[in-house]
């Protein structure tokens, strides 16, 4: 499984924020994480040895791999922090199969290690965040995949990384259990990622949040948009494809694979 990322076209957050606005920013989206963080380790520390080897909703990945992946995501973040705090190049990961491998190994241990191995990496990620000077956040890193992007857009990242993978954990949590403002988050940074892409087709998608609706054109073609409609957590799950679109109105396209 590919880490998430938004895709070279996405815009998530304004391109010259003011020292204040990127303050705000980071602080919230700090919070947010934490918010995340917590709940993804009550639901792993709630799982037991046979539960973590069942099957999670990412094919051909236990629970054990995506707690696994999740652990060395934090690391591989707070590499790109050493990075954005040192402008020296410190890449997620030393290769494709160094993560991969960490990945497997990983998903071999224990509930009761899977789970200390989880809650230090997010403690080490954590303070990286803390200490990082404010200056930093505006170093140029870059993604898994080489794309570059300013330091501060990696919170955007591991808020969609943790919520997205503890849905897959398959246990106690999904989409329509997150917090109003971050599905919202998610929701511009999934549509942002597809909306790049020329093999989605071309999509209209309303979403109702209750105090107000929000439109996105996902124009991967031009011909005219199919109309999709719904609450936030099933359009987030049917975009991911974590599920079906039975709880949408509307005509639902088929849509490539998300991750």
């Amino acid at each position: 499984m590919a880490d998430i990322a938004l895709g070279t076209g996405a815009q998530a957050t304004p391109t010259d924020p003011t020292t204040a606005q990127l303050t705000q920013h980071v602080e919230l989206q700090l919070a947010a994480i934490e918010r995340a963080t917590q709940r993804l380790l009550a639901t792993v520390e709630s799982l037991d040895d046979l539960s973590v080897r069942q099957p999670s909703l990412l094919p051909g990945w236990s629970r054990a791999h995506v707690i696994s992946h999740l652990a060395r995501h934090a690391d591989a973040f707070s590499n790109l922090l050493i990075w954005a705090r040192t402008g020296i190049e410190h890449p997620m990961y030393a290769s494709g199969d160094d993560r991969d491998d960490a990945i497997a190994e990983g998903a071999t241990r224990s509930h009761r290690l899977l789970l200390e191995d989880l809650t230090a990496s997010c403690g080490r990620f954590a303070y990286a965040t803390r200490t990082l000077p404010a200056a930093a956040w505006t170093a140029e890193i870059a993604d898994a995949v080489g794309d570059p992007m300013p330091a501060h857009h990696m919170l955007r990242l591991r808020l969609l990384e943790v919520w997205v993978h503890l849905v897959d954990l398959d246990h106690d949590v999904d989409f329509t259990d997150l917090p109003p403002t971050d599905l919202e988050q998610l929701l511009e940074d999934v549509v942002q990622q597809f909306g790049g892409r020329p093999d989605v087709p071309a999509l209209s998608v309303e979403v109702d949040f209750g105090d107000h609706r929000r439109t996105w054109e996902l124009r991967g073609t031009t011909s005219r948009p199919s109309r999709v409609s719904g609450a936030p957590g099933p359009m987030l799950g049917w975009l991911l494809g974590r599920s079906g679109p039975q709880e949408l109105q509307g005509e639902a396209p088929e849509l490539p694979e998300w991750l």
